[in-house]
């Protein structure tokens, strides 16, 4: 029998983004398959319904930060190590934002709905996984003067990202761009006006605390937990399954008073969610619906 020539090192065909042979398809999804089974197991945390996309796109990001060689090489060091379990969740459960993401959201919450709340004593808003949207709520709705009748609820499914939303720091160099997308979100002041300067590191001023309540909540398994005037959810149901978003709208829509409002990103939609018909779109917005029944 002639001996097979041996493989070149290296090629796509035969080695992972860190050099190690590729796993088939087929033991790939086993791999992963039994990385979310066992942090299920051991967290309580369930990713087993997350897009499919989005988990190999993270677990392999998670493979390379902890220097794993593969994803049974991640599973060992997630069972065995707080930490690298810890981290893993936090890159799982994290939703990257910025300040003032999309302003024209913004622009819509102060001409659409703003107006509405006003004709409540008081009003309650949950905020799902971006504490930066939280803090942008709070300036504009102090500059609307309506703050003090407002508690703002900034919820994230992972400790570490509730600790990111409390501290609410980012680079100091990135205060122009964050200025110019308040300002076309319908700001009337200077967002350095909000923050603190030290060392390179912006962070937003105490005050904008005072009506923040942060806390964590996983939509992906926790329940209802109150009643709302505004759900802000934007960017977090896109990481689901159908089956998963099913639910996570089903809480959504359970937390929101008649009459009240989702605000969704401008990539999303609720066609396809199991209580479609009970919103309307508003006219004119990125993605508010009002509750109609």
């Amino acid at each position: 029998m002639s001996a097979k020539a041996a493989p070149e090192p290296g090629t796509p065909a035969q080695a992972g983004g860190n050099g190690a042979p590729s796993a088939s398809p087929a033991i790939a999804d086993l791999e992963l398959n039994l990385l979310l089974e066992a942090v299920y197991r051991v967290s309580g945390f369930d990713f087993r319904e997350y897009a499919p996309a989005t988990l190999k796109r993270r677990v392999a990001e998670r493979v390379r930060a902890e220097g794993a060689a593969t994803t049974t090489g991640l599973l060992e060091r997630v069972l065995h190590d707080e930490g690298a379990m810890a981290r893993f969740i936090d890159a799982l459960t994290h939703n990257p934002s910025s300040p003032f993401r999309e302003p024209q959201f913004f622009t819509a919450f102060l001409e659409r709905v703003v107006p509405r709340l006003r004709t409540f004593p008081h009003s309650r808003i949950w905020v799902i996984g971006s504490g930066d949207d939280a803090y942008a709520l709070a300036i504009l709705l102090r500059e609307a003067e309506f703050f003090q009748r407002t508690r703002i609820y900034a919820t994230d499914a992972g400790e570490a990202a509730i600790d990111r939303a409390k501290a609410g720091t980012f680079p100091s160099d990135q205060l122009e761009e964050y200025d110019h997308r308040y300002r076309e979100a319908g700001g009337t002041r200077r967002f350095a006006d909000y923050v603190d300067v030290r060392d390179g590191v912006a962070a937003y001023k105490p005050a904008l605390r005072e009506h923040i309540v942060f806390a964590q909540h996983n939509l992906a398994g926790d329940s209802s937990f109150n009643e709302f005037h505004v759900v802000a959810a934007r960017n977090v149901l896109s990481h689901f399954n159908r089956t998963l978003a099913y639910r996570a709208h089903q809480v959504i829509y359970e937390s929101l008073v008649r009459l009240g409002y989702l605000g969704l990103s401008a990539k999303e939609t609720l066609q396809y969610t199991p209580h479609q018909r009970a919103y309307e779109e508003l006219d004119g917005t990125e993605r508010f619906y009002r509750r109609l029944r």
